[in-house]
């Protein structure tokens, strides 16, 4: 096995990369977002987690499994997926903090998982709770919906997290008991049945990452040159649900299930930068690249429809009926990430701080223990639906977002930067140090409110290499200032990083300042839903209004064209401290509360004044009063004479 794949200690070890990752312990996060963020994980979230895999059902059902439990199975079918991924949070918070007061507890609860998984896994390694309790007769019959190879996925990602991160071997040894069966059943014993839903690919590439084992990698490459030829039994939802409608490499755009589809496009990623396979790399760049035109919210969520958790049509990216689940934002950080490392291209990096700043920052409340499943962009006053659609939840009966949120916050510094033969990169923006080799920087700043990054050098080899920073698209202009010199235009290549080469000394320091002007955003003509809107952003943050926060009903207000936008410090209850926007503004008319809700253009009455609009982080809403939200505003219609 390659060096890299032997050293890293995080998520993603590819044996070549055109960046490589850094381990979650070689990069220390000391602030801002992302340190709140694990700070309330370790605090709050985990522990509540931790709870919930006895509340849930997911352990009482693997004792039921291993013929030690009573009463019956709980939940779905996938519930021990949900085990799966609170393991890989724990190892990850472990590798992060492995001296932290719960170290001894996250220690205990790896070794009695393995051992539970172990006495209820069948001496042939196959494992899963729902299926052995429950349908004993129909196991790998149903796997158009069955998720059998989706749990064994998340049980392979906990698997080597726990390895990577010092945990023992128990369930490592539990995942390749599995994934030797599904070798012997789909890869060399000829079955060409796959998974309705795809997450297994991705987890067999990184299982062969750490163990060197090739039928793992071999048994992926199949599985994904096999989807798309109507292997998969119908189900009623129709091919495209689950990405069997076309072959992979022919299949032009994202469709379907938006998490099954970024899951799949992860594993698609991995395979190529295994094998080699540039064709296979170049259709999942080609689904990004029209994913990231034609389905993508502005706040880099992902499935417009709640029928089926699915994408729509190009351009279909309603504000109140948009699904953007949690777990999707998740997976398109995984699939980002690794095109990242494949490609070295910053508009990976700028789609993975867009997501992590809004659609993936939202699904978790201020304190850590209530969760959105979906991240609408619009909330109406009189809002009627299901739970899953209101206020966020302590957990849900379908439980696949908390611990899964709860696994990338744990993993954050695997994403802050990268190395490469000529230096080190950094994508993610936070106060803390990054170790990269013999490179030791430390970061200072208060990003994301406010643009200045300071980086020095505390420890640099001898020679020449190279400091690579990332200009996101967003910043209307930045500068460079290096400790030694003046400062000038931070203009970035065709990578979108802004790079100084120079033999390095302790001490070096170089300052990136971005520009964080608030910026009134338009979307593009083909989204239907969105025309005559407007929307804020401030560096990489997306602002909603909440009604809390407006003079007049929210409906009433209407965003001025050519608004001023004036950023100011606020402490707000629930939420802390935060930067909010006052917006030009004016108030429309009532509305007629009687008749038909239309008139003609001569009758619309005109606006009855100025008003200011406030708008808070969208990450930050539903932390007060739960009532209306709208990240898109109508924009004022010119005065007719």
């Amino acid at each position: 096995m390659s060096d890299l794949r032997d050293r890293v200690r995080g998520p993603l070890a590819p044996s070549t990369a055109a960046q490589r990752p850094l381990s979650i312990d070689d990069v220390e996060i000391h602030g801002g977002p992302f340190g709140r963020w694990q700070r309330i994980n370790r605090e709050a979230s985990i522990p509540l987690g931790l709870q919930q895999m006895e509340k849930s059902g997911a352990t009482p059902n693997l004792r039921l499994a291993a013929g030690e439990g009573e009463g019956t199975f709980q939940g779905y079918r996938f519930q021990d997926s949900d085990l799966y991924k609170q393991l890989e949070a724990v190892a990850w918070e472990h590798c992060r903090r492995p001296d932290g007061d719960d170290a001894a507890a996250y220690r205990a609860f790896v070794a009695e998982s393995a051992a539970l998984l172990a006495r209820a896994q069948r001496p042939d390694g196959y494992l899963n709770s729902h299926y052995q309790v429950v349908k004993p007769d129909k196991i790998f019959a149903e796997l158009e919906h069955s998720h059998e190879m989706y749990c064994a996925g998340h049980l392979f990602q906990a698997a080597v997290a726990t390895a990577r991160a010092g945990l023992g071997d128990g369930l490592l040894e539990v995942a390749r008991r599995f994934a030797d069966l599904l070798v012997r059943r789909f890869l060399t014993g000829g079955d060409d049945g796959i998974d309705g839903h795809a997450e297994v690919e991705t987890a067999l590439v990184e299982l062969y990452r750490l163990t060197g084992e090739r039928t793992y990698l071999e048994l992926a490459c199949k599985l994904i040159d096999n989807r798309g030829r109507g292997l998969i039994a119908r189900t009623g939802l129709g091919p495209l649900y689950a990405q069997d409608h076309l072959p992979v490499r022919e299949a032009p755009t994202a469709v379907g299930h938006a998490v099954r589809q970024l899951y799949l496009e992860a594993g698609v990623v991995d395979v190529a930068v295994e094998t080699g396979d540039a064709d296979l790399l170049a259709s999942s760049v080609r689904r990004w690249e029209d994913l990231v035109a034609t389905k993508t919210a502005i706040t880099g969520g992902h499935g417009s429809r709640h029928d089926g958790e699915a994408f729509g049509e190009r351009y279909e990216l309603p504000p109140d009926r948009s699904y953007n689940e949690s777990c999707a934002a998740i997976a398109a950080i995984h699939w980002n990430w690794r095109l990242l490392l494949a490609t070295g291209s910053g508009r990976y990096a700028d789609l993975i701080e867009r997501t992590l700043h809004n659609a993936f920052a939202a699904s978790t409340s201020a304190d850590g223990v209530r969760f959105f499943y979906v991240n609408p962009l619009q909330r109406r006053a009189d809002l009627f639906e299901d739970a899953y659609l209101g206020r966020r939840r302590e957990w849900f009966a379908c439980a696949c977002c908390p611990p899964n949120i709860m696994r990338l916050v744990s993993s954050l510094g695997h994403y802050v930067a990268t190395t490469d033969d000529e230096g080190v990169s950094v994508h993610q923006y936070a106060p803390g140090v990054i170790r990269a080799g013999g490179i030791t920087l430390d970061v200072e700043t208060e990003y994301p409110w406010d643009g200045s990054v300071r980086l020095t050098v505390r420890s640099a080899p001898g020679g020449a290499w190279t400091l690579r920073m990332r200009v996101p698209a967003w910043s209307g202009s930045a500068r460079l200032t290096p400790g030694w010199g003046e400062p000038y235009p931070a203009v970035p290549g065709a990578d979108g990083y802004a790079a100084i080469r120079r033999e390095w000394r302790a001490g070096d320091t170089v300052t990136l300042d971005l520009d964080l002007t608030p910026r009134l955003v338009v979307p593009h003509r083909g989204i239907d839903a969105l025309r005559g809107c407007a929307a804020v952003e401030r560096g990489p943050i997306v602002y909603c209004f909440e009604q809390i926060d407006q003079d007049s009903p929210l409906e009433d207000l209407a965003l001025l064209p050519g608004a001023g936008l004036r950023p100011v410090e606020r402490d707000l209850p629930g939420i802390g401290r935060t930067v909010i926007v006052e917006a030009d503004a004016v108030r429309l008319p009532p509305a007629p509360p009687q008749g038909l809700p239309y008139t003609t253009v001569s009758d619309a009455a005109p606006a009855t004044g100025p008003a200011t609009a406030v708008a808070v982080p969208y990450y930050q809403w539903d932390n007060r009063d739960g009532g209306v939200m709208r990240v898109w505003m109508p924009l004022a219609q010119p005065s007719r004479r």
